[in-house]
């Protein structure tokens, strides 16, 4: 059977930590200039239906740099965005490509490619998850804090595909994580319910960004609008007032706590200036472990290692 990578709940802590190892590995590589050519000869479709700086050029160079190819299609080039059924456009991309990356709406998008797909198929973000960032978020948090376990995480802000990734990725690798979301802008309830099951205790979500961040060792938070959600910003500015990641809010944090932004960030509105370019900030180290764990994920997915 194919192998995708769709949401984190698919795999166990183990097999995401070897990930992160991989992902530590190849950026070592990396930097010292030693060739890891692991998807040689191999063609990777990247299919965007939502427009992105850092998941395209991340993967398109993570590709070349594993001495593949990268082909780049947008909905608006090619018959998907036409209207052409998904599985049809999932069949015909598996008979041409070693590998699939979508980045689109819902996530039913990317489950029904990937079931018509014979080649394995990366979600690069829908609107329910955003599985390849958080696995740069815990690689970031890795590298600067030695590992995740015993620490205490706080998300501030929407409920949306961040958060609910987050609340996966708390429930498989077994830390404490509270979110701070307004009421009417939660986290999805079904992945809220499965993370409960899973890991009772763990998880808390309050309306007080206050108690979120309080002793917290890892702060992270996103646009109040994400993309699709544009005609809603001026009502989700009045419904996050007082959400902005700030130094007030930073100073009840754990001295040394780190700070991240998946990026782009919208400065003075959910995170300040000040922040993400203060010391706790993490944020470049975070972009740039995108290349690092996708490389990782497709290294293992599409080239077997």
């Amino acid at each position: 059977m194919t192998q995708h990578f769709l949401a984190l709940h698919d795999y166990n802590e183990i097999e995401l930590y070897g990930v992160l190892t991989l992902a530590r590995e190849l950026k070592e590589k990396q930097k010292l200039g030693i060739p890891h050519k692991l998807l040689d000869g191999k063609t990777v479709a990247l299919i965007f239906e939502k427009s992105s700086t850092r998941t395209r050029v991340s993967f398109e160079v993570g590709v070349f740099q594993l001495g593949g190819h990268g082909l780049f299609m947008s909905s608006g080039t090619s018959q998907m965005g036409r209207g052409e059924p998904i599985r049809d456009t999932a069949r015909c991309m598996a008979r041409y490509c070693d590998g699939v990356m979508i980045r689109t709406y819902g996530q039913e998008i990317v489950e029904e490619f990937a079931q018509y797909s014979d080649v394995p198929v990366i979600n690069g973000l829908t609107d329910l998850f955003h599985p390849c960032q958080i696995m740069a978020d815990l690689m970031t948090v890795i590298e600067h804090k030695r590992s995740y376990e015993g620490l205490k995480f706080a998300w501030v802000g929407d409920g949306n595909n961040m958060a609910n990734t987050w609340i996966e990725a708390a429930a498989i690798f077994g830390f404490e994580l509270r979110l701070a979301c307004p009421s009417g802008y939660e986290p999805d309830a079904k992945v809220m319910e499965w993370a409960k099951t899973k890991a009772p205790g763990r998880i808390i979500l309050t309306t007080d960004p206050k108690e979120a961040v309080a002793g917290a060792d890892v702060l992270n938070t996103d646009v109040w609008a994400s993309m699709g959600q544009e005609s809603e910003q001026k009502q989700r500015e009045r419904a996050f007032a007082g959400y902005c990641l700030n130094d007030e809010l930073l100073a009840l944090a754990n001295p040394d706590c780190i700070v991240m932004h998946c990026l782009p960030a919208h400065r003075g509105e959910e995170i300040s200036d000040s922040v993400i370019e203060g010391k706790h900030s993490v944020v470049w180290d975070e972009a740039e472990n995108r290349l690092h764990v996708q490389k990782a994920i497709m290294a293992r997915l599409i080239g077997g290692v």
